[in-house]
């Protein structure tokens, strides 16, 4: 499990373009990794949503928001499109990420057997080390938008 303390493990994933985006290119930029289960499941919508809300803010502190799903690059683009999203959205289609840092949740929605991202937000601080990480008991659980805001800006 990756731990506050960690330096945190790169990894290379596809955008809604398909494009690859890899972590350490945003070396000197502190990184708000959001994992979430699902696009367009309730919680989901309104968690990145709030994140939206927030990206300013997040923004001024030099903070960059990456969304992980194990969705794909296109229903993260109409999940992005839906809901006016500015910030990253990557798939985790093997879920090599979601298990590198320990952010797997199996059995979403019932489904015996398969696994998506929990809701996790992990903070990696501009030299690549791991500050923050919560982790929701089950994915109907929310972060603190404001702890995670207030902790970029310290």
């Amino acid at each position: 499990m990756v731990e506050v303390g960690d330096k945190a493990p790169d990894f290379t994933l596809k955008n809604t373009t398909k494009e690859a985006i890899t972590l350490s290119d945003h070396h000197g930029k502190t990184v708000v990794l959001a994992f979430y289960p699902g696009a367009f499941t309730g919680v989901c919508d309104k968690e990145m949503c709030s994140f939206q809300e927030n990206l300013a803010n997040l923004t001024d502190c030099n903070a960059t928001i990456i969304g992980i799903s194990v969705d794909s690059p296109w229903a993260n683009a109409e999940f992005a499109r839906r809901y006016n999203l500015d910030f990253e959205l990557l798939s985790d289609l093997d879920r090599e990420v979601v298990e590198l840092y320990d952010a797997k949740f199996v059995g979403l929605g019932g489904l015996d057997g398969y696994v998506s991202a929990n809701r996790a937000v992990i903070i990696i601080d501009s030299q690549g080390t791991v500050q923050y990480r919560w982790t929701a008991e089950n994915p109907g659980i929310e972060p603190d938008y404001d702890e995670i805001v207030s902790f970029c800006a310290a």
